[in-house]
């Protein structure tokens, strides 16, 4: 028998999933090492691969900025500054970051974390001194909130706040690596809060020392 009620088919809204450069989730670059290669040795992260896939997005609306993040399967995260529009000829800053370690975070550190720990001047990580990027009139810089909107290969969608701050130390060709940490909190399959401290570290690329290969 026919169905004459048939349920009208409402078409969802398509994802639009950060993209810039060429680069986007499925793509992936190719970095150039070479002009990178004396100072190698000088960073916390030794090993870094030539050809990177990307695995996941990300976007953080700053307002002045955004921050387009792309996920590698080397363990490490692009990310691309934009500012006055997501084009390439908006881009500011590329940073190729990798991941050192996830610190698991108790409710009761939390605070303590973002008022104490993770905006001092100086951070020192891994035997060496990291300088804080970001000025402050007070000695304690508190960390600066943001929302990261994080996309796959599939339309889910996901959210975590952080609160980050940016460290940098001077290496022996006059570059810097930076330090990046990230108290990030999301709720779980329970809706309960989770907190973690990310560390990463990276170092500053020019367009030309990367070559995207769709």
């Amino acid at each position: 028998m026919f169905n004459l009620f048939k349920k009208k088919q409402v078409d969802k809204p398509s994802i639009q999933k950060p993209e810039v450069m060429g680069l986007c989730i499925g793509s992936s670059f190719d970095i150039d090492k070479l002009s990178f290669q004396l100072i190698l040795d000088q960073l916390v992260i030794k090993d870094v691969a030539d050809t990177q896939l990307i695995q996941a997005a990300g976007k953080v609306d700053l307002g002045s900025s955004i921050l387009l993040r792309f996920y590698t399967d080397d363990e490490a995260w692009l990310q691309v500054v934009c500012e006055g529009g997501v084009a390439e000829e908006n881009v500011v800053d590329v940073t190729l970051f990798h991941y050192f370690d996830t610190l698991h975070v108790n409710t009761s550190e939390w605070n303590t974390l973002l008022n104490q720990k993770i905006g001092v001047p100086v951070y020192v990580f891994e035997g060496h001194e990291y300088q804080r990027v970001w000025t402050s009139t007070t000695e304690y810089h508190p960390p600066v909130a943001m929302q990261e909107e994080t996309f796959d290969e599939t339309n889910e969608i996901s959210k975590t706040d952080q609160f980050v701050m940016l460290f940098e130390r001077e290496l022996g060709d006059g570059s810097f690596e930076q330090l990046y940490l990230s108290g990030e909190e999301t709720l779980n399959d329970s809706n309960q809060l989770e907190h973690c401290l990310v560390i990463s570290t990276g170092i500053k690329l020019s367009p030309t020392q990367i070559r995207v290969n769709g």
